[in-house]
């Protein structure tokens, strides 16, 4: 018997979202169906009995990354080594099912890097050695502060360092518990102006420039999973010539 464990969010407005990655949903009634079914040339007096019309939903306002998201080789950069990047209709589904390993990153402070010795380390404390196709996922705990107005500001994040020592271990896909892979974005700009160091943005990003993988933003749950022993479905939706596509990432877990 396997159980289905959702790692995706709920995919709502909320205001507290930034505003540019806000998402409108128009929800339309039974009623207004019946309306439109009547337009479309059927009579009432033609209309099943107890037919309330049926319900319908428009997505009015979503960006790609605005919610539980997988992200493309195109989103980093136009090129990967000099070859063309892969937007997200093109990634190979076998990328996108396979072993799932939890790295516990919860001890880790906001703006504090995610390294190799930190990933190293977390493999050890679970007897792990990590195998071409598995699907890595970091445990950050700041799910927590998911639908929050700071949501965006806090956390740790993935070093480059850490992001090209995983894909070298031949993780194509990786994904993270905290709003963006990278360290919090307000604080990448604030630093990067600080220091007047233009290295300091986006780093963990832009090892997609050198090598091809995809990573996985704004999962939750992930306190629910075992650190090993199960499966990661994570299929994007086939938007053509996107950077991004929401996706429902599941767990799946044999019992």
């Amino acid at each position: 018997m396997a159980r289905i464990i959702d790692l995706s969010k709920p995919i709502q407005y909320n205001a507290d979202d930034p505003w540019y990655m806000r998402v409108r949903i128009k929800h339309k009634s039974h009623q207004q169906a019946r309306w439109l079914i009547r337009l479309l040339g059927l009579p009432f007096r033609l209309f099943p009995k107890e037919f309330t019309g049926w319900a319908d939903d428009t997505i009015q306002r979503m960006g790609v990354h605005a919610t539980t998201h997988i992200d493309a080789p195109w989103h980093y950069a136009p090129t990967v080594a000099g070859e063309p990047a892969k937007t997200i209709d093109q990634i190979p589904l076998d990328w996108c099912y396979g072993d799932g390993v939890v790295l516990d990153m919860t001890h880790k402070v906001d703006f504090d890097p995610i390294t190799v010795d930190d990933l190293q380390e977390a493999l050890r404390r679970i007897d792990v050695v990590l195998k071409p196709a598995m699907i890595v996922l970091i445990r950050t705990g700041r799910d927590k502060f998911n639908g929050q107005k700071n949501f965006a500001e806090v956390g740790t994040g993935m070093s480059a360092e850490g992001t090209r020592w995983l894909i070298e271990q031949g993780i194509k896909v990786m994904g993270i518990d905290q709003w963006g892979w990278d360290l919090p974005l307000p604080y990448m700009i604030k630093q990067a102006k600080l220091l007047q160091d233009r290295s300091l943005f986006w780093q963990a990003h832009l090892v997609g420039r050198e090598q091809e993988y995809c990573h996985i933003e704004q999962l939750v749950n992930l306190a629910a999973l075992p650190p090993k022993g199960f499966k990661i479905c994570v299929f994007p939706l086939k938007i053509v010539g996107a950077s991004a596509a929401p996706a429902r990432v599941v767990a799946i877990l044999d019992e």
